[in-house]
């Protein structure tokens, strides 16, 4: 039915109010590849699973998310501090200890009903009850209570002087059946771990402009990626970042201890409303073992970092075991209403006035030191070596200072496999946007010009791929926290170009029947692709069972030209989500084939349906003018709408190929171009091809899609019919349509 549907629809032409658009994710695909630890024996138990004591902290409490500072539950059987524990369900209430490993009890009152036919009487003798101490062993720690119960079954016994004949029922399902739970207890020693659970997103993309690199993310979706309830339109508590405890009885109310942290609302996520959503920090008192609301804050369009500022003088919380907790109030149904948190600090002898945050700071990853692209195939590298290397390599940094503070030159180091290659200079006047000193509480973001002098060593011996790592550093001359004054990136070269970093902030997509998208690469040489990979998505509407084809065009002026590859109308594809940061669905070609492309060419799709197909979309780096889509067959294409980078890549044949059992076919760049003319015209038009070996069919539509004539085997038709305004000629071999162009009819 779907596929009688994609034919009907190709006969189309999709309204010309149709246009490219972006929308916020509905679950995070770089968090699907984490694992739930826990694996039981038994149903509905704590058996075989491990129970995490951790440990307590004291004061300073400092986190500014340039690390992951979140406490990791990987314990194993056998490990120093895992020591086990068994329990059972039924325990004898004198000894504690466990009762019969096959005793089954039942709380109904059970009996044994003698009758006598001669007297014809029945005597009930009741069992007695059993005494016990009880639990299901469902949750950890057990909590034992005292009960009883009744052997499992009912005897039916019948005396009549022959013999003495009986008939026993059994209970179904009992409710306390002996069995036993063995816990793993694994006692956490990690006070550099601040953070006992993983709800909150941390990342260093979602934010704008934040004040030192990676913040905490709040939004809808779980820790691993899928949203509280998918489809829900109520808001309700979502994330929780929840602290160790904290152990504040070494402390007083004249410490002068302050709670202070920073929040931004939206960033590159999406707006949470002022009236519905909201952010909320609560405190735990080991005293009253109670937990406070101490500071709330409404959702609104994003701003610059805000400063939340707590004291913390209440008495009742100066105990062993004190904790706090960020919690967001906002959409369940993905990743909505978005609050980000930076710079917690929970120390003592502060004030009221102490809420500078004096660190200097790099507040964002290097994205690549290569011009253009993230990464590139690494054969293509190894062949054209020279001017690679990025004059725009941008780092953003920050004076968190009040004060106009010194500046002086950073570095960036670059290794390979862990052995040190080369470094460039990070300029000093260049960093602080030319002036002589950074100006306070200032952000700056500069370019650095590194395509002379080092360039990436292209003589390996590794002839397949290679991954370099390198790390940004640049420090100020006051007091800062250090771990802030460096940055990292990791540059890939494997069989394939990127614009995009690997993490989507959005989801992008054309919306209109027979939409086109097609992204452009200037590669480094010629050559022939084996398929394409793209990054779908979940967003608000399921588009997991739309249609498209994979299309690849040629160059035309430096837009999509003609055809070169499409997927055939009988074998389309569906959008498939992948799982995790940087995992992309490769789609390849039609029987593995290859598909010979220039130096300029383009990727993409053609859907088939209306709504968009929601391919992830990074909104930190900007590749909007290589992004074109049109909704008339390729007559108008225009750049994408928005700023950012479709997460789409060629993938390249190289040497990689053999692990994907690629065979070796090729399809060679065909040039599919026509020419119309005269044009304008109100009589005859003629159509020449510039490869006449292949297909001379056309058609022309108006501008609502109807195909007012079919022209097949022919070179020239007559317009003098036709209507006064723009109609559409389209090319087409199969059916399908290979390039268009405009007619001007008058």
């Amino acid at each position: 039915m779907k596929i009688f549907y994609l034919l009907i629809t190709l006969l189309f032409i999709a309204p010309v109010f149709a246009q490219d658009g972006i929308s916020p994710l509905t679950a995070n695909p770089d968090l699907f590849g984490k694992q739930k630890v826990q694996t039981k024996a038994l149903t509905n138990s704590f058996d075989s699973t491990f129970y995490y004591k951790t440990d307590t902290l004291t004061l300073p409490f400092f986190d500014d998310f340039s690390r992951n500072n979140f406490q990791q539950y990987k314990a194993e059987i056998g490990d120093a501090n895992v020591t086990e524990e068994l329990f059972h369900r039924l325990l004898d209430e004198n000894t504690s200890l466990p009762m019969a490993a096959d005793l089954v009890l039942t709380s109904t009152k059970t009996y044994r009903s003698a009758y006598d036919p001669l007297a014809d009487t029945t005597i009930i003798h009741y069992f007695d009850s059993t005494r016990f101490l009880y639990d299901d062993l469902t949750v950890y720690a057990p909590d034992y209570i005292q009960t009883y119960g009744f052997p499992p079954y009912i005897i039916y016994d019948t005396i009549d002087g022959t013999g003495n004949p009986q008939d026993t029922v059994w209970i179904s399902e009992p409710e306390f059946v002996q069995d036993s739970a063995r816990i793993f207890i694994s006692t956490i020693t990690a006070p550099e771990k601040l953070w006992l659970n993983e709800q909150a997103y941390h990342n260093y993309r979602f934010s704008v402009n934040p004040w030192s690199l990676g913040v905490v993310t709040f939004d809808g979706l779980d820790e691993y990626g899928y949203p509280y309830n998918f489809g829900s339109a109520i808001n309700a508590n979502a994330d929780t970042l929840l602290a160790k405890p904290i152990d504040l009885s070494v402390n007083s109310p004249a410490d002068s201890i302050y709670f202070s942290f920073l929040y931004q609302t939206e960033g590159f996520g999406d707006v949470p409303e002022a009236d519905k959503d909201s952010l909320f920090l609560e405190f735990y008192s080991p005293v009253t073992e109670t937990w406070k609301r101490v500071w709330r804050t409404e959702g609104g369009p994003t701003t610059d970092f805000k400063v939340g500022h707590v004291a913390v003088k209440d008495p009742d919380y100066f105990g062993k075991g004190f904790q706090f907790r960020f919690i967001n109030y906002g959409s369940l149904a993905g990743a909505l209403d978005h609050f980000h948190i930076d710079y917690v600090d929970f120390r003592t002898l502060s004030g009221y006035q102490d809420t500078l945050f004096k660190d200097f700071a790099i507040v964002y990853p290097i994205s690549t030191l290569l011009k253009d692209y993230i990464s590139v195939p690494w054969k293509h590298y190894r062949n054209h070596p020279t001017g690679k290397m990025s004059d725009e390599v941008e780092v953003t940094v920050r004076n968190g200072s009040e004060l106009t503070e010194n500046n002086q030159n950073g570095k960036v180091n670059i290794y390979y496999d862990g052995t040190f290659e080369s470094s460039f200079v990070l300029n000093a006047s260049t960093l602080s946007g030319g002036n002589i000193n950074y100006s306070p509480r200032t952000t700056y973001s500069s370019v650095h010009d590194f395509s002379t002098g080092y360039a990436y060593d292209h003589t390996l011996t590794n002839d397949t791929l290679a991954h370099f790592e390198y790390e940004g550093v640049a420090t100020a001359q006051f007091p800062n926290y250090a771990p802030n004054d460096s940055t990292f990136g990791r540059q890939v070269f494997e069989n394939y170009y990127a614009y995009d970093d690997g993490t989507a902030e959005k989801a992008y997509g054309v919306t209109g029947v027979q939409g086109l998208l097609a992204v452009q690469f200037n590669a480094y040489q010629p050559d022939s692709l084996v398929g394409i990979q793209v990054h779908f998505v979940p967003s608000v509407v399921d588009v997991s069972t739309n249609l498209f084809l994979l299309t690849v065009w040629g160059d035309d002026n430096g837009e999509p030209g003609a055809v070169l590859y499409e997927d055939e109308f009988f074998y389309p594809r569906l959008p498939e989500y992948t799982h995790g940061r940087n995992v992309f669905k490769t789609y390849y070609f039609k029987d593995t084939m290859r598909v010979g492309v220039g130096e300029t060419f383009y990727i993409g799709m053609r859907q088939i349906d209306e709504e968009r197909l929601n391919i992830g979309f990074d909104a930190n780096h900007d590749n909007s003018d290589k992004v074109f889509w049109s909704i008339d067959g390729g007559g108008n294409w225009y750049n994408a709408s928005y700023s950012g980078s479709v997460m789409m890549r060629p993938l390249i044949t190289s040497k990689m190929d053999y692990q994907l059992g690629l065979p070796d076919f090729t399809v060679e760049e065909m040039d599919l171009d026509f020419t119309v003319y005269p044009n304008p015209t109100n009589s005859i038009v003629n159509f020449e091809v510039m490869n006449p070996s292949t297909s001379t069919s056309f058609e022309i539509r108006d501008l609502n899609g109807r195909v007012v004539k079919h022209i097949t085997d022919q070179v020239q038709t007559d317009v003098s019919d036709l209507q006064s305004g723009i109609y559409l000629v389209n090319r087409l071999e199969n059916k399908q349509i290979i390039k268009t162009k405009k007619l001007v009819v008058h």
